[in-house]
Protein backbone atom coordinates (compact mmCIF):
# COMPACT_ATOMS: atom_id res chain seq x y z
CA UNK A 1 0.00 0.00 0.00
CA UNK A 2 1.50 3.31 -1.10
CA UNK A 3 0.80 6.03 1.41
CA UNK A 4 1.39 9.04 -0.76
CA UNK A 5 -0.49 11.97 -2.23
CA UNK A 6 -0.21 14.70 -4.81
CA UNK A 7 -2.05 17.97 -4.34
CA UNK A 8 -2.33 20.63 -7.02
CA UNK A 9 -3.86 23.94 -5.94
CA UNK A 10 -4.32 26.73 -8.46
CA UNK A 11 -5.93 30.01 -7.39
CA UNK A 12 -5.61 33.64 -8.43
CA UNK A 13 -3.28 34.09 -5.43
CA UNK A 14 -1.15 30.93 -5.43
CA UNK A 15 -0.09 27.99 -7.56
CA UNK A 16 1.10 25.03 -5.49
CA UNK A 17 2.08 21.48 -6.38
CA UNK A 18 2.85 19.23 -3.41
CA UNK A 19 3.94 15.58 -3.31
CA UNK A 20 3.98 13.70 0.00
CA UNK A 21 5.17 10.17 0.79
CA UNK A 22 4.53 9.17 4.39
CA UNK A 23 6.83 6.15 4.44
CA UNK A 24 9.87 8.01 3.23
CA UNK A 25 13.25 8.90 4.66
CA UNK A 26 12.97 12.64 5.21
CA UNK A 27 13.99 13.88 1.78
CA UNK A 28 12.69 17.31 0.82
CA UNK A 29 12.78 19.47 -2.27
CA UNK A 30 11.06 22.74 -1.38
CA UNK A 31 10.81 25.74 -3.70
CA UNK A 32 8.48 28.52 -2.57
CA UNK A 33 8.89 32.31 -2.70
CA UNK A 34 9.02 32.37 1.13
CA UNK A 35 12.57 31.38 2.17
CA UNK A 36 11.78 30.90 5.86
CA UNK A 37 8.95 28.47 5.00
CA UNK A 38 11.32 26.58 2.70
CA UNK A 39 13.54 26.08 5.74
CA UNK A 40 10.63 25.06 8.02
CA UNK A 41 9.12 22.61 5.51
CA UNK A 42 12.53 21.05 4.86
CA UNK A 43 13.16 20.37 8.53
CA UNK A 44 9.53 19.26 9.03
CA UNK A 45 10.11 16.59 6.39
CA UNK A 46 13.49 15.59 7.79
CA UNK A 47 12.31 15.20 11.38
CA UNK A 48 9.04 13.55 10.32
CA UNK A 49 10.79 11.03 8.05
CA UNK A 50 8.38 11.72 5.20
CA UNK A 51 9.38 12.78 1.71
CA UNK A 52 8.05 16.14 0.60
CA UNK A 53 8.32 18.00 -2.68
CA UNK A 54 6.75 21.45 -2.96
CA UNK A 55 6.77 23.87 -5.88
CA UNK A 56 4.89 27.06 -5.16
CA UNK A 57 4.36 30.53 -6.51
CA UNK A 58 2.31 33.20 -4.82
CA UNK A 59 1.44 36.87 -4.68
CA UNK A 60 4.26 37.68 -2.28
CA UNK A 61 4.35 41.20 -3.69
CA UNK A 62 1.20 41.67 -1.57
CA UNK A 63 2.65 39.70 1.36
CA UNK A 64 3.40 36.08 2.29
CA UNK A 65 0.01 35.36 3.89
CA UNK A 66 -1.73 33.66 0.96
CA UNK A 67 1.26 31.47 0.16
CA UNK A 68 1.85 30.35 3.76
CA UNK A 69 -1.84 29.67 4.37
CA UNK A 70 -2.19 27.72 1.12
CA UNK A 71 0.89 25.66 1.96
CA UNK A 72 -0.90 24.64 5.16
CA UNK A 73 -4.06 23.82 3.20
CA UNK A 74 -2.17 21.65 0.72
CA UNK A 75 -0.16 19.83 3.38
CA UNK A 76 -3.34 19.08 5.34
CA UNK A 77 -5.08 17.78 2.22
CA UNK A 78 -2.06 15.65 1.37
CA UNK A 79 -2.09 13.97 4.78
CA UNK A 80 -5.81 13.20 4.44
CA UNK A 81 -5.27 11.67 1.01
CA UNK A 82 -2.14 9.72 1.99
CA UNK A 83 -3.75 8.32 5.16
CA UNK A 84 -6.83 7.12 3.26
CA UNK A 85 -9.20 5.30 5.63
CA UNK A 86 -6.61 5.55 8.46
CA UNK A 87 -6.59 1.77 8.98
CA UNK A 88 -3.86 0.74 11.41
CA UNK A 89 -2.45 4.20 12.17
CA UNK A 90 -1.50 5.13 15.72
CA UNK A 91 -3.68 8.24 15.36
CA UNK A 92 -1.98 10.12 18.20
CA UNK A 93 1.48 11.62 18.19
CA UNK A 94 3.42 13.82 20.56
CA UNK A 95 6.90 15.27 20.65
CA UNK A 96 8.84 17.70 22.78
CA UNK A 97 11.96 19.11 21.18
CA UNK A 98 14.73 21.33 22.55
CA UNK A 99 16.24 23.92 20.23
CA UNK A 100 19.09 25.62 22.08
CA UNK A 101 17.36 27.79 24.73
CA UNK A 102 13.88 26.84 23.46
CA UNK A 103 11.62 23.93 24.37
CA UNK A 104 8.63 23.23 22.11
CA UNK A 105 5.90 20.61 22.28
CA UNK A 106 3.35 19.46 19.71
CA UNK A 107 0.56 16.91 20.16
CA UNK A 108 -1.66 15.68 17.32
CA UNK A 109 -4.76 13.52 16.91
CA UNK A 110 -5.96 12.52 13.45
CA UNK A 111 -9.52 12.30 14.76
CA UNK A 112 -11.28 13.71 11.71
CA UNK A 113 -12.15 16.82 13.72
CA UNK A 114 -10.14 20.00 13.27
CA UNK A 115 -9.02 21.98 16.29
CA UNK A 116 -5.92 24.08 16.83
CA UNK A 117 -4.72 25.05 20.28
CA UNK A 118 -1.85 27.46 19.68
CA UNK A 119 0.06 28.41 22.81
CA UNK A 120 2.83 30.52 21.31
CA UNK A 121 2.79 34.12 22.38
CA UNK A 122 4.57 35.47 19.32
CA UNK A 123 5.09 39.22 18.94
CA UNK A 124 4.23 41.07 15.75
CA UNK A 125 7.74 40.73 14.43
CA UNK A 126 9.77 39.29 11.59
CA UNK A 127 12.42 36.62 11.24
CA UNK A 128 14.29 37.94 8.25
CA UNK A 129 11.42 38.98 5.97
CA UNK A 130 8.97 36.44 7.44
CA UNK A 131 6.01 37.68 9.52
CA UNK A 132 5.98 35.33 12.52
CA UNK A 133 2.20 35.69 12.95
CA UNK A 134 1.89 33.53 9.81
CA UNK A 135 3.01 30.48 11.79
CA UNK A 136 -0.45 30.30 13.38
CA UNK A 137 -2.08 30.79 9.96
CA UNK A 138 -0.14 27.81 8.61
CA UNK A 139 -1.20 25.55 11.49
CA UNK A 140 -4.83 26.72 11.31
CA UNK A 141 -4.97 25.88 7.60
CA UNK A 142 -3.32 22.50 8.19
CA UNK A 143 -5.78 21.55 10.95
CA UNK A 144 -8.83 22.65 8.99
CA UNK A 145 -7.84 20.58 5.96
CA UNK A 146 -6.30 17.57 7.72
CA UNK A 147 -9.22 17.08 10.11
CA UNK A 148 -6.72 17.00 12.94
CA UNK A 149 -6.44 18.25 16.50
CA UNK A 150 -3.08 19.95 16.93
CA UNK A 151 -1.84 21.42 20.19
CA UNK A 152 1.22 23.64 19.83
CA UNK A 153 2.90 24.61 23.08
CA UNK A 154 5.97 26.75 23.36
CA UNK A 155 7.23 25.82 26.82
CA UNK A 156 9.86 28.56 26.79
CA UNK A 157 12.29 30.32 24.51
CA UNK A 158 13.83 33.68 23.64
CA UNK A 159 15.03 33.54 20.02
CA UNK A 160 12.11 33.73 17.56
CA UNK A 161 13.85 31.61 14.94
CA UNK A 162 14.60 28.89 17.51
CA UNK A 163 11.06 29.01 18.87
CA UNK A 164 9.45 28.49 15.46
CA UNK A 165 12.03 25.92 14.37
CA UNK A 166 11.54 23.94 17.58
CA UNK A 167 7.79 23.84 16.94
CA UNK A 168 8.21 22.62 13.35
CA UNK A 169 10.67 19.91 14.42
CA UNK A 170 8.27 18.76 17.14
CA UNK A 171 5.42 18.83 14.61
CA UNK A 172 7.39 16.59 12.25
CA UNK A 173 8.14 14.07 14.99
CA UNK A 174 4.51 14.09 16.20
CA UNK A 175 3.29 13.53 12.62
CA UNK A 176 5.66 10.59 12.24
CA UNK A 177 4.32 8.97 15.39
CA UNK A 178 0.63 9.63 14.63
CA UNK A 179 0.80 8.33 11.05
CA UNK A 180 2.88 5.28 11.92
CA UNK A 181 1.32 1.86 11.46
CA UNK A 182 0.85 -0.44 14.45
CA UNK A 183 0.11 -4.12 13.71
CA UNK A 184 -1.87 -4.38 16.96
CA UNK A 185 -4.49 -1.97 15.63
CA UNK A 186 -7.26 -3.76 13.77
CA UNK A 187 -9.24 -1.28 11.69
CA UNK A 188 -9.01 2.19 13.20
CA UNK A 189 -8.12 3.26 16.73
CA UNK A 190 -11.61 4.37 17.72
CA UNK A 191 -14.57 2.79 19.49
CA UNK A 192 -16.74 4.42 16.79
CA UNK A 193 -15.09 2.26 14.15
CA UNK A 194 -14.34 5.30 12.01
CA UNK A 195 -12.07 8.34 12.12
Amino acid sequence: MSRSATIDRQTQETQINLDLTLDGCGEACIATPVPFMNHMLTLLSRHGFFDLTVKAEGDVEVDDHHTVEDLGICLGQAFVKALGDKQGIRRYGAATVPMDETLASVHIDFSGRSCLVFNMDLPKAKVGSFDVELVEEFFTAFCNHAGANVHVNLVYGRNLHHMIEGVFKAFGRALDEATGLDPRIQGVLSTKGKL
